[in-house]
């Protein structure tokens, strides 16, 4: 599970909402708008909004010190498994309609922010060929895998990029 929380130094609520998730035992990111600019600008980017704090919970948006809305969101994701956070579908079928050449496995047409996959790396053009040890020859095993990942486990995934296998480690 990946949760982000855009915060300042001066926000007590921010506070509140890092004091509620750590008593939670959930790990989060920090980004300090104070002294990242570029996060500042990407929160607004992502929410529209200009306060603080905001709380990305595996891509989902929670603004201020909503703690019933963290709560619904970390249940419904304790009670399925983990997503990647990326549009996918086999690739042949996106090689024959581009024309291209590329590896057996699951094109990776859209990555969401502040998921699994992104915060591993997953690229859109990837294409996913292995999860956990297990080849990937479609979109169709990579959804046949994730039913059986439980958050707070890693696992390792291979993706071809550009001529390169690549490894990255993605953590649910």
């Amino acid at each position: 599970m990946s949760v982000v929380i855009y915060t300042t130094p001066t926000c007590g609520y921010c506070t509140q909402v890092k004091n509620y998730l750590s008593r939670r035992g959930v790990s989060y990111v920090e980004r300090d708008l104070s002294r990242d600019p570029g996060a500042a600008q990407e929160m607004v980017r992502l929410t529209g909004q200009q306060g603080v704090p905001v709380t990305v919970i595996d891509g989902q948006v929670v603004l201020g010190a909503n703690m019933p809305r963290i709560d619904q969101l970390l249940a419904q994701l304790a009670s399925h498994p983990p997503r990647l956070g990326v549009s996918i579908a086999t690739a042949a079928r996106i090689a024959d309609k581009k024309g291209v050449r590329l590896p057996e496995g699951a094109y990776v047409g859209r990555v969401k922010p502040y998921t699994a996959g992104a915060l591993a790396g997953l690229r859109v053009g990837d294409v996913i060929t292995q999860i956990g040890g297990q080849p990937v020859a479609s979109d169709q095993d990579v959804h046949a895998i994730m039913r059986n990942q439980r958050y707070g486990q890693a696992v390792n995934l291979l993706a071809w990029r550009g001529g390169q296998t690549i490894g990255m480690q993605v953590q649910f």
